[in-house]
């Protein structure tokens, strides 16, 4: 365990030191949670900056690990963890911040000051954006040898990206009808007002927060699975486990769009009805006759030795 600690410290040492810092940062809003007894839009305070610097744990993580498997240093795409490294801290020092002061950090065009720390925080994640983009593109032009690494990597970074436009319409044309907020998590409800336990998700309406949750931790569920084939998979041939995953990376993809269309029709995501329910099935089904196509197809084992 250690040894590997070591190992991990040395991935990409700005992004393993904001993952640190964020680590440390979720063990004091933990506390928060417990200790502060003031409520905004309906859950703990410090609730927040728990969930994003856990969050920014695990994408750190996982982006410096990705990085660590490129063939080839990229300078490029140092730079551009650096990049990443350097906006989260802003919206991080912004989110925390205004929970300092006791109001909202998103959304918050209350005041001057608040329009500008919003407005920063909105700057800072189209920067994230790009340099996202930017260690896509270089891990596609630099291919891992293990094909189903690189196929895990890949659709990862991709679908991540595709999470980060799912929070788009908490934004874009969001009107909420209150003087000051310029956006909104929740469609058809107000912020703020019943939610699942620890997430918040509102149970009441739509809530865009879930299709960006799924979206972005792809990131992590896609490699997990990638592992988990080549460790468990090994009566697979290697074009099986890629083509597995590959059916189970359009099906992620297509739960992200799913969970997010239904939230913009102004949806629980615990109270779906007919027509979401029936996509749903059509999506299980698709998916599972993909698998069933991909393993009928596998070469057995004893004829990849032939060949």
């Amino acid at each position: 365990m250690t040894t590997v600690l070591r190992r991990a410290a040395h991935w990409h040492r700005p992004l393993m030191l904001f993952v640190s810092a964020m680590a440390l940062l979720a063990v004091v809003s933990a506390v928060g949670v417990l200790a502060d007894p003031r409520i905004l839009t309906g859950v703990p305070i410090w609730l927040k900056p728990l969930k994003f610097s856990v969050s920014f744990v695990l994408y750190g993580t996982t982006l410096a690990w990705m990085l660590s498997l490129l063939p080839r240093r990229s300078r490029t795409a140092e730079r551009a963890g650096t990049v990443i490294v350097a906006m989260s801290v802003v919206e991080m020092v912004v989110i925390v911040g205004q929970v300092l002061r006791g109001t909202t950090s998103h959304y918050n065009e209350t005041t001057p000051m608040n329009t500008a720390l919003w407005q920063t925080m909105g700057a800072a994640i189209m920067v994230l954006f790009v340099a996202h983009v930017v260690i896509g593109v270089v891990v596609l032009r630099q291919p891992i040898a293990d094909r189903t690494g690189r196929y895990a990597v890949g659709l990862g970074l991709g679908l991540t990206l595709l999470g980060m436009l799912a929070a788009v319409p908490m934004v874009a044309g969001a009107e909420t009808g209150i003087e000051g907020v310029a956006g909104a998590h929740s469609v058809g409800v107000p912020d703020g007002g019943p939610g699942l336990p620890l997430v918040g998700w509102s149970t009441t309406g739509g809530d865009l927060r879930i299709g960006h949750f799924v979206g972005l931790h792809a990131l992590q569920a896609l490699p997990i699975l990638a592992i988990l084939l080549t460790r468990w998979g090994t009566r697979l041939d290697e074009r099986t486990r890629v083509r597995l995953l590959v059916v189970a990376g359009a099906a992620y993809g297509a739960l992200t769009v799913l969970v997010t269309w239904q939230a913009l029709r102004g949806q629980p995501l615990l109270r779906p009805d007919a027509l979401t329910l029936t996509v749903a099935a059509s999506l299980v089904v698709a998916t599972a006759a993909g698998v069933g196509v991909v393993v009928a197809r596998r070469r057995r084992p004893e004829l990849v030795l032939a060949a």
